[in-house]
C-alpha cells in the first residue's frame, strides 16, 4: 500500500457517524469490481453472502460457504487499497459453538484478508459477537431482513412491522452495541424505526431498505449499476450496464458471424496479457 493512501477503520466510521458524514457502503465480490468501486470514493466494501444468489446462481444465500467467502475476500482485498473490507459470516459458521465461530472468523480475517466479519442475528448472537470481539476481530451486526433465515422468516420481505417486533429489534440493537459491534446494518425494516434505531445506539447504522435516516447506506453493487433483472423495489439503478452488455454482445456474434470481426489490418498483440481463455 502507498504510503499516501491510509485505510478506512472502524474508529473513522464512528467519526463519520459523530459529524454527520453519511457512510456510502457496496458489495465486491471480485478485485476488478473493488478496484473501480474504491476509485469512486465508496467508504466500506462488504463481501457478502450474496455473492450465492448474484454470480453463483443459488435462490438464498445459504448454500454459500466459508471457502467461498474466503475466496472472494481475498480477491476483494488485493483490489483495493483504501476501503474497508468487511465479509460475511455464511450460514451457520457462528453457531456451532464460540470458539468453531471465532475460528471461521478467524480464517476470514487471518486467509481471507477481512478487516471486520458481519454476524447476522440479535441477542442468540450477542455471545458469539462478545466472543469475537474479546478475540479481536471487528464485528458488524445485521438485523431485520437477515438473508439466512429467509425460510424462517417467510421469505424476502419487510421485517418488525408490529410495535412488539419493533421493541424487539430495539433490544437487540442496543445488546450488539453492549456486545462491542462497530456498526449495524439494518435490512428490510420502517424508516421509521430504522430512525428511532440510528438516533437510540452510538455505533452507525446502515441501510438497506430501510429509508434516508440512517448513518449509512448500502446497496448490492449489481442491482445499483443494472446487471440483475429483480433488484429489490427500493433499489435505485444508477446504470443500466446488462442491456449494455448484451447490446455489445449482439454486436460481436454478428461481427464474428459475418466475418467483420477480427479486421483484415494486423495490429499488434500487445497488452492481450494471455487473456485468450
Amino acid at each position: 500500500m502507498s504510503p499516501s493512501v491510509t485505510r478506512v477503520r472502524i474508529t473513522d466510521l464512528k467519526l463519520m457517524k459523530a459529524v454527520g458524514e453519511k457512510i456510502a457502503m457496496l458489495t465486491a465480490y471480485d478485485a476488478l469490481t473493488a478496484r473501480l468501486l474504491e476509485r469512486a470514493g465508496v467508504d466500506v466494501l462488504l463481501v457478502g453472502d450474496s455473492v450465492g444468489m448474484v454470480l453463483l446462481g443459488f435462490e438464498t444465500t445459504i448454500p454459500v460457504t466459508l471457502e467461498d467467502m474466503i475466496r472472494h475476500t481475498q480477491a476483494v482485498v488485493r483490489g483495493t487499497r483504501r476501503a474497508l473490507i468487511v465479509a460475511d459470516m455464511p450460514f451457520l459458521t457462528c453457531h456451532a459453538g464460540l470458539e468453531e465461530a471465532v475460528r471461521n472468523a478467524g480464517r476470514l480475517v487471518q486467509q481471507g484478508g477481512a478487516h471486520a466479519v458481519k454476524v447476522e442475528g440479535g441477542g442468540l448472537v450477542v455471545k458469539v459477537v462478545r466472543r469475537l470481539v474479546d478475540a479481536g476481530i471487528p464485528v458488524m451486526g445485521h438485523l431485520g431482513l437477515t438473508p439466512q433465515r429467509v425460510h424462517q422468516l417467510g421469505g424476502f420481505r419487510t421485517q418488525a412491522r408490529s410495535a412488539e417486533e419493533a421493541d424487539a429489534l430495539l433490544t437487540d440493537a442496543a445488546a450488539l452495541e453492549q456486545a462491542g459491534v462497530f456498526a449495524i446494518v439494518l435490512e428490510a425494516i420502517p424508516s421509521s424505526l430504522a430512525c428511532r434505531v440510528t438516533q437510540a445506539v452510538a455505533v452507525p447504522t446502515i441501510g438497506i431498505g430501510a429509508g434516508p435516516h440512517c448513518d449509512g447506506q448500502i446497496l448490492v453493487t449489481h442491482d445499483a449499476v443494472g446487471l440483475t433483472d429483480d433488484a429489490p423495489s427500493f433499489v435505485k439503478r444508477y446504470a443500466r450496464l446488462a442491456e449494455a452488455v448484451v447490446e455489445a454482445a449482439t454486436s460481436y456474434v454478428a461481427e464474428v458471424k459475418t466475418g467483420t470481426f477480427p479486421a483484415a489490418v494486423t495490429r499488434s498483440h500487445r497488452g492481450t496479457q494471455g487473456r485468450s481463455s
